[in-house]
Parts: C-alpha cells; structure tokens; sequence
C-alpha cells in the first residue's frame, strides 16, 4: 500500500445510512447494516456531549468485527477514542496542515471526502482517502447547498473518474432512487431521511440493504 494513502475499507460500503446520533449508530448495527457515519453537529452542544456522541457510537462500531463505522468531522475526537473512520468535507480537508494529514494517515484510520465537482474529486483524490462522496445526486432540503445537483448522468462519469477509491452517492437519495443510483457504479449509497425518517425504520434498513445487494 502506498505509504501516504489512508487505510483501506475492509468491506464493500454498499448501504450507507448518515445519522444523527450514536443511540441510531447502535440501533442500525442491530438490524444488520454495516456501514454508518455518524453526523453530530456540534452548533448547540458542549465539547462533553459531542465527545459522548462520538465514543459511544465508536464503542458501538468496535463491538462488531465487521461493522464500518464513520465519525464526520469530529476527526481529532475520533482518534482519541480508536474510531475505525473519519469523514470530511472540503472545508476540512483543506483546513487540516501537512503535520494533521500525516496523523490522520499514521493512525491508520480511514477516511471519507466530500466532493461535489470535478475539481473537488481531483482535491480528495490527491489525498489518496479510503473513499470519495460524490453529490448532492438530487435535490435535497435537509442541508444547504450551493451545488446544483449531479444527476446520475454525471455521477457515471464522476464514480469511474473517482478510481481507484470507492465511490458513494449522496444527496436526495430515497430507497425508490436507490436501484437507479447503483446503477451508475458507485460502491454505495448514503442516505440521510431515507431511515431516519421513515414511518418503520428497521423495515427501511432491510429495505437498503436487500437493494444495495441487488446491484
């Protein structure tokens, strides 16, 4: 393995559900799924919680052999605690100096970037990551973005430039889209309200991934 490369996946990524705090990290691992990030945003909350955020869902990760858990943004935290992931996004990469990169690759933790346009793929590729995010692939109105969306035209043609690192749509994603969005060679798919929000949560995470399985 390159020496300046971030440790590779150690699974597929295939359905990738984002949440919102570490009691869904647990509860998801329970119903099967195997790869989750952890979306805790810090705006209205101590150091002290996001920290308990953090270490339980890591905790929760590290009690299963093959469970692929990722922390956004929280990257130092992440360390502290022996997290399997990290994921950033441009803003992060781009704000972490020489001597952070170095530490993040040492660690042998792995890493996800965000990216949202060609050049943006070329940035995160550069840092040679374990994978590349790739949207938003639709509309989404859960998070501001000044992006338009990629469409599965242009996601195609993003996830076969984002070789050699895995690829994963992001962005609008419903269980509806999914069979479309595998469709055009990603690794897998992230989806935010697709479980989080749905009248069955635990019927949804067997719904992603019984369809990340027929790809």
């Amino acid at each position: 393995m390159n020496p300046n490369a971030f440790a590779p996946l150690i699974a597929p990524i295939g359905f990738y559900p984002v949440v919102p705090d570490a009691e869904w990290v647990q509860r998801l691992l329970g119903w099967g799924v195997r790869t989750i990030q952890l979306r805790f945003k810090a705006t209205g909350h101590t150091p002290e919680e996001i920290e308990r955020e953090v270490r339980a869902a890591v905790a929760a990760g590290r009690a299963v052999p093959d469970a692929q858990v990722f922390i956004n943004d929280h990257w130092q935290m992440a360390l502290a605690v022996g997290a399997y992931g990290v994921h950033l996004g441009q803003e992060d990469l781009d704000a972490l100096s020489a001597a952070d990169l170095h530490t993040l690759q040492a660690s042998g933790v792995r890493l996800g970037v965000s990216t949202h346009t060609p050049a943006e793929l070329a940035r995160a590729k550069a840092a040679r990551p374990s994978y590349v995010a790739i949207g938003p692939v639709y509309p989404t109105t859960l998070k501001k973005m000044p992006y338009e969306p990629v469409g599965l035209e242009r996601l195609k043609l993003w996830a076969a430039d984002a070789a050699p690192y895995p690829a994963v749509a992001i962005g609008g994603i419903s269980l509806e889209r999914m069979p479309g969005v595998m469709g055009c060679g990603v690794d897998g798919v992230a989806v935010v309200s697709a479980v989080t929000q749905a009248a069955d949560p635990e019927r949804a995470a067997h719904k992603g991934l019984e369809l990340a399985r027929q790809r």
